[in-house]
């Protein structure tokens, strides 16, 4: 069975919704778990990506996407081709290489094509590591600003709310030092006793 887009991909002409609908349809069939049951497990895998690669092509600017890597692909295996002819041409050999079989260029525009999928998958996931890194690091730093607020509010409100004793113990203070100068003010000084000299 013929992928969607291997046709375009080879030098065949586009592919068409209905195809895709179709070869979806016939290989989800062909990896359902009810007819795989001897390995349920592998199956349901493949049948959700199956699942997954429909919903993604029914999407126009995915589908757009995944052409343009097929395209990519085929492009870059003739020009590698184009490439190894020439040098072969330079060196005086026979210019012939496998590839010249449309059903080995196929397989190695396949493998190419695979190739750039994971490579953009592997970029996908990179990305989504440094965006949920970067939500992290934003949420706790939000977190800190808010405990820090928290906080700030808290010594406020103490300090409000401590502000009456603070005042009643400094006028207490004021009172009890100004009486204490008072009661100092008051005392006078005192001569020592004379003891009176005794003689013999």
């Amino acid at each position: 069975m013929a992928a969607p887009g291997e046709s375009g991909a080879s030098g065949g002409g586009g592919s068409t919704e209905e195809a895709f609908m179709t070869f979806y349809s016939e290989l989800s069939i062909l990896v359902h778990p009810d007819k795989n049951q001897d390995d349920a497990d592998r199956a349901q895998k493949a049948f959700e990506a199956v699942d997954k690669a429909y919903k993604l092509l029914l999407d126009q600017e995915q589908k757009k996407r995944a052409l343009d890597v097929i395209q990519a692909g085929k492009e870059y295996v003739e020009h590698t081709v184009k490439e190894r002819k020439k040098q072969l041409k330079k060196e005086g050999k026979p210019t012939n290489v496998e590839e010249d079989d449309p059903e080995l260029f196929k397989q190695a525009v396949y493998k190419q094509t695979m190739k750039l999928f994971a490579e953009l998958e592997i970029k996908r996931k990179e990305r989504e590591a440094k965006e949920m890194h970067e939500r992290k690091r934003q949420r706790e730093e939000e977190i800190e600003a808010q405990e820090k607020a928290k906080r700030e509010r808290e010594w406020q409100k103490n300090f409000e709310e401590s502000r009456d004793g603070r005042v009643d113990s400094w006028r207490n203070f004021q009172a009890n030092t100004k009486g204490k100068k008072e009661k100092k003010n008051r005392t006078f000084l005192r001569p020592p006793k004379v003891k009176m000299e005794q003689r013999e």
